[in-house]
């Protein structure tokens, strides 16, 4: 089968922010999605340009527009969360993002009204229910389709370093899993989930996808759930690659990172320059090392096997960056990073938290609700 790419301006932005709904006083899961949903929509019957709906009833999705810079795509999701707010305040109901929600129970949850998700839910069964988790997806316009596949490989050389800035569930279920992201390997378990083949070229992915539609395996391109995927409908490259993050400056940060690192690889290309890749099999054990120790795993760097702590990388990479951050309009978000490095990202502040309160992890979802308020890390709580 032939899979169309459509035009997409180069570089364009736009942002994907899954966001749980919890109860104001208890912590816990609220099913109230269809609430905010209903109360939220068009009176022509049309969906919400940027307030969707997911799996779970417990669950809204912020999307930004099609943005030229990250500032702009982070003012669409602020105006949404407003709106939603709106709805969700009277209900005593709070916004709350992390990879997963530290203590509520998978099998409370209920599934969306919705025959794509019941589908899902029938064939994966126990792992399905289990998903219990939120991500972050970013999507950056790609002007040629040619120009898809080898930044795609090419950024699966940083996934360990954006897993683990964004890593935030280190709790599931009430226990401590002993990994910054829990979610990551999670999620993975899904059919079609987890690191994407390294294709090489665009009609290997169309065989691959024709496979699966032939053998049932999928209905459609989309339930092709990679960590990083084509969009081709988008034109785009879409990096699921995060867990949730907890705050709108995280946020931005991270999806300056991304944003820098695609136009980084693209301008690669047109100066004729061959982009990094790893083998499969050191794609995967960056997966598990940043899943497992967050910002104090040693990623592997290249096909040479040369190795480096992830923030010793970071400092790297950030300065090698400053330049595409400067010509994109994110040197701000970008900056971000450092602050990350500096503070600890979200699964660490979670477990000091949870530290200073003998392990109450009601508390630990209150500290998710304050920096959700707030759109930045808090760092006292402790």
């Amino acid at each position: 089968m032939k899979i169309p790419f459509a035009q997409s301006e180069r570089s364009t932005i736009g942002i994907e922010w899954e966001l749980a709904l919890v109860d104001s006083d208890s912590g816990d899961l609220r099913q109230v999605a269809r609430t905010v949903l209903d109360a939220i929509a068009p009176a022509d019957g049309s969906e919400h340009p940027h307030i969707r709906q997911e799996l779970l009833l417990n669950t809204v999705e912020v999307v930004s527009g099609v943005c030229h810079t990250v500032a702009e795509a982070g003012a669409d999701l602020e105006r949404a969360i407003e709106e939603i707010r709106v709805v969700t305040d009277p209900l005593r109901v709070e916004l709350m993002c992390a990879g997963t929600h530290p203590f509520a129970a998978w099998d409370h949850q209920k599934v969306t009204d919705k025959e794509r998700y019941a589908t899902l839910i029938d064939r994966t069964q126990w792992w399905g229910r289990q998903m219990l988790i939120y991500g972050v997806h970013v999507h950056v316009g790609i002007e040629d389709r040619d120009k898809v596949l080898p930044i795609s490989r090419a950024m699966l050389t940083y996934y360990g370093h954006l897993q683990a800035l964004s890593a935030s569930s280190p709790f599931w279920g009430g226990k401590a899993t002993g990994y910054a992201s829990n979610r990551a390997l999670m999620f993975q378990q899904l059919p079609t989930a987890g690191l994407p083949f390294q294709f090489e070229q665009w009609t290997e992915l169309e065989r691959y996808v024709d496979d699966m539609l032939h053998t049932g395996v999928i209905d459609s391109f989309d339930e092709i759930r990679w960590d990083l995927r084509p969009a081709p409908k988008f034109g785009t490259l879409e990096v699921r690659v995060c867990d949730g993050i907890p705050s709108q400056s995280e946020l931005l940060s991270i999806a300056a990172l991304t944003h820098c690192l695609v136009e980084h690889f693209s301008s690669e290309l047109d100066a004729g320059r061959d982009l990094p890749t790893v083998p499969p099999w050191f794609a995967q054990e960056n997966k598990w090392r940043s899943a497992r120790y967050g910002m104090e795993a040693i990623l592997i760097l290249d096909k040479s096997a040369e190795e480096e702590l992830v923030t010793t990388d970071l400092e790297r990479l950030l300065e090698q960056l400053a330049p595409v951050a400067e010509r994109l309009g994110c040197t701000e978000e970008l900056g971000g990073i450092h602050d990350i490095i500096a503070g600890g990202a979200s699964y660490q502040r979670q477990r000091r938290v949870a530290a200073a309160h003998g392990g109450e992890l009601d508390v630990v979802v209150g500290t998710l609700v304050e920096e959700m308020r707030a759109g930045r890390p808090l760092f006292h709580q402790t």
